[in-house]
């Protein structure tokens, strides 16, 4: 792995790749025999806006360890998103992660990313530049998170297709 000398100093050019993004901080508690002791849940979404992200979750007594064990986790959950030309993804796919489930389509270059909330923050992070998607179901941040990563693991390429179909790729568009 190659060192970068910069502004942030040596770092390997693996670690500078991954932005970070913080969805939800919630403060959680658990009862114990000497009362109640407070934790911080911090929901993290890391990628590196060329095809590949991830969604973590971390648990610490402070927000700041919270935040970097969710970033280990989401590190550790990376997905990797096949796009189109048009920065899109290949086919409309449906993803579900408990109560929530996500409905994406591809779209049309100078549309944008139409989604909200977590659904957003992964879309962007994976590099996808236009889609249409919606959230039903659960309002959940965590789940409709990790439902979307389940649509954007069921993308297929035509080239994944051809293969499994053991056919040349040109037949495809036949």
């Amino acid at each position: 792995m190659a060192k970068t000398k910069g502004k942030k100093g040596n770092r390997t050019k693996k670690e500078e790749l991954f932005q970070e993004r913080v969805i939800q901080i919630r403060r959680v508690s658990k009862v114990v025999k000497g009362g109640k002791k407070l934790s911080f849940r911090a929901i993290v979404v890391v990628g590196d806006e060329n095809g590949k992200v991830g969604v973590g979750v971390g648990k610490a007594a402070d927000v700041i360890g919270a935040v970097r064990k969710g970033v280990a986790d989401g590190k550790k959950q990376l997905v990797d998103v096949p796009l189109n030309k048009a920065n899109s993804i290949t086919h409309p796919a449906r993803g579900v992660a408990g109560g929530a489930k996500v409905m994406m389509r591809p779209a049309a270059p100078g549309t944008g990313v139409i989604a909200g909330g977590a659904v957003r923050t992964v879309l962007e992070l994976a590099g996808v530049k236009n889609i249409l998607a919606k959230q039903l179901g659960s309002s959940s941040p965590l789940n409709n998170a990790r439902a979307a990563v389940d649509a954007l693991e069921t993308l297929r390429t035509f080239r994944d297709v051809a293969q499994e179909r053991n056919v040349p790729i040109e037949k495809l568009y036949i």
